[in-house]
């Protein structure tokens, strides 16, 4: 088997979003820092109402996919459907935006930490205009597996084989395959997975610093940076001195054109045209 070694090191940078929301964005940051799915990866994280409290006000999608993975507080998505979802410590939103929707995450406390990831994943051309969908994941709905060293894995989509066990997590059936982990260990420990061979992978850590690789080809990846890695078909983690906690994604890459305005990711500058027509004649949903 081949170790994916780390390959490209995307630090994130302060930004804001939504109503003001302030946060740091490692891909998606400009239009040339992606890995094929994944467009955007967002950190939030404060103690300070003032950085969260806008949330993101009523805005329109259409062409990809969002995911919030919430760690810490209380958050409430509405969209044109009706759909509402307490996505609370813990939990999960899966959004399928396809042809188009229009929704709101607004926080529903005004102390205490705000803490969680908001991540893109691009849609196929085919599936781009499907009808949209909505996913609300609560926190025991998300398999949580235990180490052999204590450490610990959430599956939020796709799998994890351990000891010969296979656990999947409440996300299945995409066509990028996505693979979405969350993942603490303690100090002094290693983690290996299998992840298929054709699929783009990367890491992110936010507590603490991984070594990422095999002893010899290692390098060491800072929190807040976004780690891709090379090809292969397994990963091997270690923390050293300090636990550390980060994101494993991973996906089957689409090779299709991107076409990104704000909102809007399609395959041609006409169909973000159609998109903003939509939008603006009250066509998009």
């Amino acid at each position: 088997m081949k170790t994916r070694i780390l390959q490209q090191i995307i630090p994130s940078i302060a930004t804001s979003d939504g109503g003001g929301v302030k946060l740091r964005r490692s891909l998606g940051q400009n239009q040339s820092l992606r890995v094929d799915p994944f467009l955007m990866l967002d950190e939030f994280s404060s103690n300070n109402a003032d950085d969260y409290i806008a949330g993101f006000p009523s805005h329109p999608h259409r062409g990809f996919e969002t995911v919030i993975y919430m760690l810490d507080g209380h958050m409430l998505h509405e969209d044109h459907l009706g759909n509402k979802g307490d996505l609370k410590s813990g939990g999960a939103q899966w959004m399928t935006a396809g042809r188009g929707i229009i929704h709101s995450e607004m926080p529903q406390q005004e102390s205490g930490r705000m803490r969680g990831f908001q991540l893109w994943i691009n849609l196929p051309a085919k599936e781009k205009m499907k009808p949209a969908r909505y996913q609300d994941i609560q926190p025991d709905e998300i398999p949580v597996l235990v180490l052999p060293d204590d450490g610990e894995v959430k599956v939020i989509a796709g799998y994890v084989e351990l000891d010969g066990a296979t656990v999947s997590g409440p996300i299945q059936g995409l066509t990028t395959q996505a693979v979405f982990l969350d993942m603490r260990l303690p100090a002094h420990s290693r983690f290996v997975q299998a992840i298929t061979k054709e699929h783009n992978a990367f890491v992110y850590p936010y507590e603490g610093q991984i070594e990422i690789g095999i002893a010899d080809q290692s390098r060491s990846l800072a929190s807040q940076m976004a780690g891709v890695l090379s090809g292969g078909d397994r990963i091997e983690i270690r923390t050293t001195e300090q636990p550390a906690a980060f994101l494993v994604l991973a996906g089957r890459p689409l090779r299709e054109p991107v076409v990104q305005y704000g909102p809007f990711v399609m395959n041609t500058r006409d169909e973000i045209d159609q998109a903003l027509s939509d939008y603006r004649n009250g066509q998009l949903v």
